[in-house]
């Protein structure tokens, strides 16, 4: 079995702008390279999980947010593929659900398809949707302060114990 970090993409690795469509857009939160390298050298498979309910919307298209995340893949620098697996959930709120969180559907495919070991994974954001996946898949989840909501300020966090941390970078410390 081996661990992975399941990761947000607005407001916990790039800068949350609503909708982004323009990959010209994309802010690197400080701090996550390296902490994804740390991952990475400490042998987490890294898989991103993302809602995307602007394509549902219709505001912008999934060509659209693959370019978005090829551009903030070549930003990080550090080498393509970075992710053993991508989710790009295009539900908009209201249409049926497959992959949007908090849906764990994402989490669980891969624990299964990766031979994952729970215990050993997080789910790392800045949301309730994003903390409600990770506790649906019963992985261990962390909350970033990089996003548009002040994660203490969340249920999930209280309820669960949640640990918060001020960004990706200082999560990525913790990590063994």
């Amino acid at each position: 079995m081996s661990k992975a970090l399941f990761l947000d993409r607005d407001g916990t690795l790039i800068l949350d702008k609503t909708y982004l469509a323009d990959p010209a857009g994309v802010e690197l939160i400080p701090g996550v390279a390296a902490g994804l390298q740390r991952a990475r050298t400490l042998g987490y498979k890294l898989f991103l999980f993302t809602n995307q309910s602007g394509i549902g919307r219709g505001y912008h298209t999934m060509d659209d947010t693959l370019r978005v995340n090829s551009r903030m893949e070549e930003m990080l620098g550090l080498g393509s593929p970075l992710f053993a697996g991508v989710c790009i959930a295009p539900e908009a709120p209201g249409q049926p659900v497959v992959y949007r969180k908090p849906s764990p559907r994402f989490i669980l495919e891969k624990l299964e398809q990766h031979r994952l070991d729970p215990a050993q994974c997080w789910m790392v954001g800045d949301s309730a949707a994003d903390l409600g996946a990770g506790l649906a898949a019963h992985v261990n989840v962390a909350a970033l302060c990089t996003g548009k909501v002040d994660p203490r300020t969340l249920p999930e966090v209280t309820t669960h114990g949640i640990p918060v941390f001020p960004s990706f970078a200082e999560f990525a410390a913790t990590l063994t």
